[in-house]
């Protein structure tokens, strides 16, 4: 028995023995790289029966060369992932760039293997790329497409304006303009005067077209001025020299109001500035607002009797002249073509420009207003600037004035045209000596500082009520003895005292007049 039963242990060790033998020839050994199981280090894996060793060649983008390169990788198939399936090419070789090699045949067989792919022919983006630089690519894309519409646009803008000027230079021959605008032969040789000649009867000036046409034909050859409202250019037009004014762009207001006032009806006037064309040239980074104007080469009132004395006889002319005009704009002129009553706001000797034959034309209306008797309605511009604070009357500096009375606005101009006329007269000789004239001299220059503020002006004119001195050697000539009493009149601290321009035109024009025959 006991020999029977060591047979049989024996008998089952060898059994054991032949079993542990299969099992060690079924287990392979697969080199593996990037597949090794759990993410292993690269070496070696182990498959069981069933299991394959593999290697896969799979393009794949490189961003520094910018093209597709292949890539080995190797590792093991174990039989419960279908290793063999994959193998045998049912789920990945069928797709392009990608290849699969298998074997089991020994340890690290797959170690040999170069698995042929096909080459990419596509130009497809690749996956990685559209996911993580998509968004600069569309970027750039949209950046590019946009500069290009913006440059076709540019394009397209130059083109049509250079057709349109190419039209209307053939339409118009280069400088002749249609009938049709109150018949107008804008000739070469043609001159301003004829062109206003001819526009006189509208009374509103030239057409804008002309008008246009007029500015972009101008000249520029110096400055010959500034102020706070811009500068003021010499200009020529075909020979003629004009005046023209360039506004700073944040006086804006003064120039549409301007333009605006010179372009009423039967404004036109021999003793106010004689307009010619407006416009607005620029580009979209600057805008150039431009007033023409007739040219006076003498300059403001201001400049002239800087380096002028005036006789009693020029000194009549020079503020007539003045007191015509100023009436002119005061009086509203009735029916179907009718003039608007306008107060100018700003009466001073620099807005008084000097013509050649002696008298005088009142200029610069960026501040004035007019009267719509109508709608019994003043048309205030939408403008801070309320005239220069030396001229300014006591009920406009001490804020008394009431705005919505245009008659208001007319003898605060008739106060500031007192201050004018006192200006000339002391610049007039008395009897034959050219040194009996006094120097030039602003009014109120011995009472407050060069640039006064309001307050200065305030505390002089409506708190002390100081008026600038009458010179005793006037009294021992007539015409600054009534020219004493008119400009007196004129500044009184009652404006319902205060005379009218068409009161003062009247008042030297009979002076003018009486002075004339004690002459003859």
């Amino acid at each position: 028995m006991a020999d029977s039963r060591k047979l049989e242990v024996q008998s089952a060790i060898f059994s054991n023995l032949e079993s542990g033998l299969s099992y060690v020839q079924t287990v392979r050994r697969c080199y593996c790289e990037g597949h090794c199981p759990n993410e292993e280090p690269t070496g070696t894996c182990e498959i069981k029966q069933g299991g394959q060793c593999f290697a896969a060649t799979v393009e794949v983008w490189d961003p520094d060369t910018n093209t597709y390169e292949p890539e080995v990788t190797y590792g093991c198939f174990p039989a419960d992932e279908r290793g063999l399936l994959q193998c045998k090419g049912y789920l990945v070789p069928h797709l392009q760039s990608k290849s699969i090699a298998c074997c089991n045949d020994y340890d690290h067989c797959n170690k040999n293997l170069t698995p042929q792919y096909e080459e990419r022919t596509t130009t497809e983006v690749p996956s990685i790329l559209k996911q993580s630089d998509s968004l600069p690519y569309i970027v750039c894309l949209a950046s590019v497409t946009v500069c290009i519409a913006i440059f076709l646009l540019i394009i397209a803008f130059v083109f049509v304006r250079y057709r349109r000027k190419e039209e209307q230079r053939k339409h118009y021959g280069g400088k002749r303009y249609p009938e049709k605008y109150n018949n107008i032969d804008m000739l070469p040789n043609s001159t301003l005067a004829q062109f206003i000649e001819q526009s006189s009867g509208s009374g509103s000036g030239l057409p804008l077209l002309v008008q246009r046409t007029i500015a972009k034909q101008i000249q520029m050859v110096h400055s010959i001025g500034k102020g706070r409202y811009g500068e003021v250019w010499l200009g020529r037009w075909w020979g003629e020299k004009v005046a023209v004014k360039v506004f700073f762009t944040t006086e804006e207001q003064s120039w549409f109001r301007e333009t605006e006032i010179y372009q009423t009806v039967l404004m036109r006037h021999d003793n106010i500035l004689g307009f010619i064309a407006a416009d607005i040239k620029g580009t979209g980074s600057w805008t150039q607002m431009l007033l023409i104007t007739q040219y006076h080469e003498n300059g403001s009132l201001y400049d002239y009797l800087q380096d002028h004395v005036l006789d009693p006889s020029s000194l009549l002319v020079m503020a007539s002249s003045i007191a015509a005009g100023l009436s002119h704009l005061h009086t509203e002129i009735f029916g179907t073509k009718g003039k608007p009553a306008i107060a100018h706001r700003d009466i001073k000797s620099k807005n008084v420009l000097v013509k050649r034959n002696g008298e005088c034309a009142i200029a610069d209306f960026g501040l004035a207003v007019k009267y719509l008797s109508d709608t019994n309605e003043i048309d205030v511009p939408p403008n801070e600037r309320s005239g220069t604070k030396r001229y300014m009357a006591p009920e406009v500096l001490d804020n008394s004035i009431n705005i919505n009375s245009f008659e208001a606005h007319k003898m605060a101009d008739m106060y500031s045209l007192g201050l004018v006329l006192w200006e000339m007269a002391r610049r007039c000789i008395t009897g034959d000596k050219i040194t009996s004239a006094d120097e030039y001299a602003l009014p109120y220059h011995d009472c407050v500082p060069s640039d006064p503020s309001f307050e200065d002006m305030l505390q002089v004119v409506s708190v002390k009520k100081i008026r600038p001195q009458v010179p005793l050697r006037w009294d021992t000539e007539d015409v600054l003895q009534a020219m004493s009493k008119i400009m007196q009149e004129c500044w009184h601290a009652n404006p319902s005292v205060r005379l009218t321009a068409l009161r003062v035109k009247k008042s030297l024009g009979k002076l003018n007049l009486d002075t004339s025959i004690k002459i003859v």
